[in-house]
């Protein structure tokens, strides 16, 4: 490796390949649950309320192997993530039309989505058969939200996720650094996954719903992570999508993508273009995000 990279928000070198190349010499009877755990202690990999990020690890090792940089230990059983999104795409939804004006919906339920089973398998239900993205796997921090009108009825969906790693239009608002940057990025959340079911035709209720939950969403990563945000973040497909909602809830366009994944290092295949919007938490979000940073 005869370069630095940033893998799964880490800064990957020679040398942190060359210690997990040395872990699975010396501990071949480690399973990979084992070995990225080990690799959080030694690294002192924590999310800000102090757990370990073990299955950002896990995913680190996975990249490496990718690379051909490490081998890993045989899997202890096979993935079962692909079967289980299959069956929930199973899963019937009331579909009956939901129109009209905004406040016969009112008040809205917005409910974080928990380790419960019956709220996970809507969730991801929902994003699977109706979000035109499909269903992801998620990885490292992330907070969930189903959305019900006042007579409990499913009308929307959110997904919040990493941010990514870089983006031109974005930095740029912020005036970060590239150290600053590596140090602040975990206080930024993106949007990957906003659903309206398609049966849902009430105008103002995308933007209401965004309004809603941009106000609350700060309290819920403290609660959930041990730490704040600062900024929120989306990329619209400008082929699709004109960002009305987004605008309508104040949030602003800063550039577009140059066609690149939202990790993906240059030289991956094309993506399509599309707009980067912001919404910033606090009028200081510039001087959260960098002071003591750069």
């Amino acid at each position: 490796m005869s370069t630095e990279r940033i893998i799964q928000g880490r800064l990957i070198g020679p040398a942190e390949v060359g210690l997990v190349q040395r872990l699975l010499a010396e501990h071949p009877d480690w399973h990979r649950t084992r070995l990225s755990r080990e690799l959080c202690a030694i690294w002192d990999w924590r999310n800000g309320s102090g757990r370990i990020k073990d299955m950002a690890a896990r995913t680190l090792l996975l990249k490496l192997e990718q690379r051909g940089l490490v081998v890993l230990p045989p899997r202890r059983s096979s993935a079962t993530n692909t079967a289980r999104n299959r069956s929930l795409c199973l899963h019937d939804h009331d579909q009956t039309p939901i129109a009209g004006s905004l406040r016969t919906l009112l008040p809205l339920s917005i409910n974080r989505v928990e380790k419960d089973a019956a709220g996970l398998a809507t969730f991801k239900s929902l994003m699977a058969q109706h979000h035109y993205l499909g269903l992801r796997n998620t990885v490292g921090e992330n907070l969930k939200y189903l959305i019900r009108d006042r007579h409990g009825r499913l009308v929307g969906a959110l997904l919040f996720g990493s941010a990514a790693w870089q983006t031109q239009p974005r930095d740029a608002f912020i005036g970060w650094s590239v150290s600053a940057r590596r140090s602040g990025l975990s206080q930024i959340t993106n949007n990957t996954r906003f659903l309206i079911p398609g049966w849902v035709r009430v105008p103002h209720l995308a933007s209401y719903i965004l309004s809603r939950v941009s106000r609350r969403i700060d309290t819920d990563w403290q609660a959930k992570y041990g730490h704040r945000i600062h900024l929120l973040e989306t990329f619209v497909d400008r082929d699709r999508f004109r960002g009305t909602c987004y605008r309508a809830a104040n949030w602003i366009c800063v550039g577009r993508t140059q066609g690149r994944t939202r990790n993906g290092p240059r030289g991956a295949p094309p993506a399509p273009i599309k707009d980067v919007y912001v919404y910033p938490l606090s009028k200081r979000f510039r001087q959260e995000l960098c002071d003591d940073h750069s």
